[in-house]
């Protein structure tokens, strides 16, 4: 019997207690103050709650490059680099251009029917860009390129500075030139790198182990200084807006995802969510991809019956390019956007947000508001002004949350449905 069995209480029942309490506590903060910077309440943030938070999620980000590396170079290596590799790469890339065309049409069609632009106030469209007019500007830095150069940039000349960098699609290049490399050599030599590969990959997954047990104290840390400082009064000014975000994610989750599952994974969707509670709660608490990533690979195998080689091919990709929520969450973005500045996107118009939302949303950074530089780049192709983003920068966090969770869950789901395609699922109780 292990200790949290001994205990009583799982892992990630602690981590959903954290989750709530922190919400809970957070929300009762800013009622106390009003909505208002008080002094004590951001020296307990500054001092104390974001420092926790941040720990856990260096702990988590400290593991990320290494996993990444070592997982995908031996998930290639391991699916021998030839025919097996091609076709079950084309059968990932498939699901990933697929569900995030689907997540962009639900998007629209969502905004076009309900129209939340068209609910928001002039004093409050005023009020809000003078809040957060400055840090929408920060955030989304310089304006954003996004042509051949990207994807030359794929191919890095240093791969040592994408690692530093963490720039995710050069590090996954180098990790698929890399696991098929290993496959060209001798057996003696590409043994001893495999060894290599597998140890790094075990002490990361043991590295993961102690960050899970700050989990609680770290998800707790950073959902109280969300809720601490925003409170809900800006959910309530942006309502319908928040509203159609989450009505499309809640259907590519809870429809879309069951649909794929038991027509393609052939899996019972109750059991999926009842056994990747763990990477959803992580996803929502961490808004990120990359921090979720370890959980996910540990879940995918040990509890879903996932082989090694499959999840460590499949969720790695995912992690960077199969953003279901952030494709939906752009296209939802741009065209409610466009309602507030009294815009009309044609249909040929939105056709290129359909396409620029699926392909921005792969080069999208698998962190807390990586979404937004791209999302300027979309805004500024059709015509809305960029500045608009501080109309909902108040609200992205939790949007972030609620995107990145269908994000991770929807790479689980495309693992599991490559697994069963090749006839590897190992079924587990």
């Amino acid at each position: 019997m292990n200790n949290e069995n001994h205990r009583g209480v799982s892992l990630h029942t602690k981590i959903m207690m954290a989750l709530v309490a922190g919400a809970a506590l957070g929300s009762l903060a800013n009622v106390i103050t009003e909505g208002k910077v008080s002094p004590w309440l951001e020296a307990l943030i500054t001092y104390v709650f974001n420092p926790v938070g941040q720990v856990f999620l260096a702990m988590l980000f400290m593991t990320v490059i290494p996993l990444v590396f070592s997982s995908l170079a031996l998930g290639v290596a391991q699916l021998g680099g030839g025919k097996d590799l091609g076709r079950i790469g084309l059968k990932t890339f498939g699901f990933f251009l697929i569900t995030m065309t689907l997540a962009v049409l639900i998007g629209l069609t969502l905004v076009n029917t309900i129209k939340p632009g068209e609910a928001i106030s002039e004093e409050t469209r005023s009020s809000l860009m003078e809040k957060f007019g400055g840090e929408a500007s920060k955030k989304t830095g310089q304006p954003t390129t996004f042509g051949i150069q990207t994807f030359i940039n794929i191919v890095p000349r240093n791969p040592l500075k994408a690692f530093v960098e963490m720039d995710m699609l050069a590090v996954i290049c180098v990790s698929l030139l890399v696991g098929i490399a290993i496959t060209k050599i001798s057996a003696e030599k590409s043994t001893l790198i495999k060894t290599f590969l597998e140890g790094v990959n075990d002490l990361m997954i043991v590295m993961i182990g102690w960050a899970m047990k700050l989990a609680p104290f770290g998800v707790f840390a950073l959902i109280f200084s969300i809720t601490a400082r925003f409170g809900y009064g800006l959910l309530q000014t942006l309502g319908w807006y928040v509203a159609v975000v989450l009505v499309g994610l809640f259907i590519q989750m809870f429809v879309v995802m069951p649909l794929l599952l038991i027509t393609l994974a052939r899996y019972s969707p109750i059991k999926f969510f009842m056994k990747v509670r763990p990477v959803m709660i992580t996803a929502f608490s961490t808004s990120s991809s990359s921090a979720t990533l370890p959980t996910s690979i540990k879940t995918t195998e040990e509890e879903l019956g996932v082989p090694t080689s499959i999840a460590g091919f499949v969720l790695p990709l995912g992690a960077t390019m199969n953003m279901n929520g952030t494709a939906l969450f752009e296209g939802v973005t741009v065209v409610f956007l466009a309602q507030v500045f009294g815009q009309n996107l044609t249909m040929g118009d939105q056709a290129i947000v359909i396409i620029l939302s699926v392909l921005t949303s792969v080069g999208a950074a698998g962190v807390p508001g990586g979404s937004l530089p791209l999302l300027a780049l979309v805004l500024n192709t059709v015509n809305v002004p960029s500045e608009g983003i501080a109309l909902i920068l108040g609200v992205d966090r939790i949007l972030d949350m609620c995107r990145t969770t269908l994000n991770t869950t929807a790479d689980v789901v495309a693992a599991l449905y490559v697994a069963r395609s090749e006839g590897l699922l190992n079924e587990l109780e």
